[in-house]
């Protein structure tokens, strides 16, 4: 019987789009569903950590030496989505000599290049750091863009042939005795779907195999099939910080712990993070204590933490895996390795096999192993390229003059704007028509916003993870509105409405945890402006959910702590 396409992958995250890219590379027909936006679920709540191996050279020593191979591999094909900052395992007093010892022999054992530095020389580095650390080790961390590293996979994906299907949710998979040959998916409604599905429509889409990409969704996703994944989802905490007060990965040097790493992003610092197993990947609690934890423990590694602006906090949820039999009460005590379950072979259950546990860093290297696998699967003999060709925006970035007046630009705007389009930048930046900046905070210009709105619709969230405008200081409160006006007069009124309204809620429900101090104040003009000019507070048309107007109209009142501190207390009503 003919099936719809080759390869079925599940599952929008870096994963899935790196399935699909290498599959599509390799000449098979490929399909990928996501129940929401490309990095929808862990890969879009994630602190943009590009390990070295560092963090794992003690406890995990085969996770460590992935990282730093794939470390290397990505600085290659993907240099526009990374930044190397480098990373500084920082000891303070307190701190065991015995471990940081360890740490430095592990770095080594794994080929982590590896360096003490003595605590003048690390101050050098980062003069926030603390006047009262020790030294530190010196590694190859760096920072990415999951966002941008996510949909330039599924770029090149489409390129080769892939169908990248977003918001089209899996409702059940479809077996017949001990074969799956599909899935059955609903499409729902959302700015910029990448289908002509009617939304609310279900569709069955058949193939040659399976693959279950959906991280801490995996057992979800398997037990439509009665096939049992030991998936344990373990949340953490990010924080967000004004600015970049440090320009170098800070970790600190000690055994597992929460409140241990500064990624500095962009233009903000990224706090992260804790760990904790929650039962639901979609349902769990957002605690007040875990932002203050992250701002308290980490100032002791960088001060001036204590005094800086947190614009927004996030959650992700970690698709551990512990293989049966295992049985560790504690998710930091899994490994941070990866697993290729073949359901054939496991469970008697053939036509499907599913890819869990992992690390952001370690995507590329997971899309090749499970690749390898579906073409043995399918007799298929054709060969991995995607270490070596470059993802697209990366072919030659060393093209990239610093600090340029290319384009018309002022020079850091135009750096900026090179840097996220990497070999893109001519074509998309050298324009006859005005470019004006549209999101100030983050430099983001015209022609990159109408490039985005080209590639995602109207789905201005899309937009906002390709450029990173509405992602800087004012959270959207000077820029959303621009964004909104550049999909007219391509889309109708009520398109643009409603795409609006789904970028405010983005923006508001992360800066919820975070309303004290200057930031309480800038929430509160973004809310006036918002409410002065567009009418957003009493406007019938806008979505009645729109979280932004239930702030100030009684719905989330920041209320002072009981220390004093002045920083809200945690709020019990759990939606995000």
């Amino acid at each position: 019987m003919a099936r719809d396409t080759d390869v079925l992958v599940l599952g929008g995250g870096s994963t899935g789009c790196g399935i699909a890219r290498d599959l599509a590379m390799r000449g098979l027909e490929v399909t990928l569903v996501e129940r929401g936006n490309l990095t929808h679920g862990t890969t879009g709540r994630m602190h943009g950590l590009l390990h070295s191996g560092g963090r794992y050279a003690v406890s995990d020593r085969a996770s460590a030496r992935e990282c730093i191979e794939e470390n290397r591999v990505l600085r290659e094909i993907a240099g526009h989505c990374v930044e190397e900052t480098g990373g500084l395992f920082v000891q303070r007093p307190e701190d065991s000599d015995e471990y940081f010892q360890e740490k430095l022999e592990g770095c080594r054992a794994c080929d982590i290049p590896a360096r003490v530095l003595s605590a003048r020389e690390a101050r050098e580095i980062e003069p926030y750091l603390a006047e009262d650390i020790t030294r530190a080790i010196e590694v190859p961390d760096g920072a990415v863009d999951p966002f941008r590293l996510c949909v330039a996979n599924a770029i090149d994906a489409e390129r080769h042939g892939a169908r990248i299907e977003t918001h089209a949710e899996v409702v059940d998979l479809l077996r017949e005795g001990d074969d799956v040959y599909g899935v059955k998916v609903r499409h729902e409604s959302g700015p910029g779907k990448r289908t002509h599905a009617t939304p609310g429509t279900t569709e069955e889409i058949t193939a040659e195999y399976v693959v279950n990409a959906t991280g801490a969704w995996a057992g979800q996703i398997g037990a439509m099939a009665d096939l049992a994944i030991e998936v344990r989802p373990s949340k953490g905490v990010m924080t967000i910080m004004n600015v970049r007060q440090v320009d170098t990965v800070i970790n600190r040097c000690r055994p597992k712990g929460d409140a241990d790493i500064v990624v500095p992003h962009e233009t903000t610092a990224i706090l992260g993070t804790t760990d904790e197993e929650v039962d639901d990947p979609d349902d769990y609690p957002e605690e007040q204590w875990e932002v203050d934890q992250m701002i308290d423990t980490l100032s002791e590694l960088v001060p001036i933490l204590s005094e800086a602006r947190t614009i927004r906090s996030f959650w992700g949820v970690r698709p551990l895996y512990e293989p049966p039999g295992t049985g560790t009460d504690d998710p930091t005590d899994i490994t941070r390795d990866f697993f290729l379950l073949d359901h054939a072979e496991r469970d008697g259950v053939a036509g499907i096999s599913s890819i869990v546990g992992g690390k952001f860093t370690t995507y590329r290297a997971m899309a090749e192993e499970i690749s390898d696998h579906v073409c043995e699967r399918l007799g298929v003999d054709a060969r991995c390229a995607t270490a070596d060709e470059p993802l697209p925006g990366s072919e030659d970035l060393a093209v990239l003059e610093e600090g340029m007046d290319d384009f018309g630009l002022r020079s850091p705007v135009a750096r900026r704007s090179k840097q996220r389009l990497g070999s893109r930048a001519k074509e998309v930046l050298e324009t006859d028509e005005p470019n004006p900046v549209l999101c100030q905070c983050e430099g983001v210009t015209r022609a990159e916003v109408q490039d985005a709105i080209e590639g995602s619709g109207s789905d201005l969230n899309a937009v906002r993870i390709r450029t990173r405008a509405s992602m800087g200081n004012c959270q959207g409160g000077f820029c959303c509105q621009n964004l909104a006006n550049e999909l007219h007069p391509e889309y109708d009124e009520e398109t643009v409405r409603e795409a609006l309204s789904e970028l405010f809620q983005e923006r508001w429900k992360g800066q919820r945890h975070a309303l004290w101090g200057e930031q309480l104040s800038q929430a509160m003009l973004n809310y006036a402006l918002h409410a002065t000019t567009m009418n957003r507070d009493r406007d019938p048309a806008s979505d009645a959910r729109d979280l932004e107007y239930d702030a100030f109209d009684g719905g989330r009142r920041a209320e002072p702590r009981a220390d004093g501190s002045g920083q809200p207390m945690a709020d019990d009503r759990g939606d995000r």
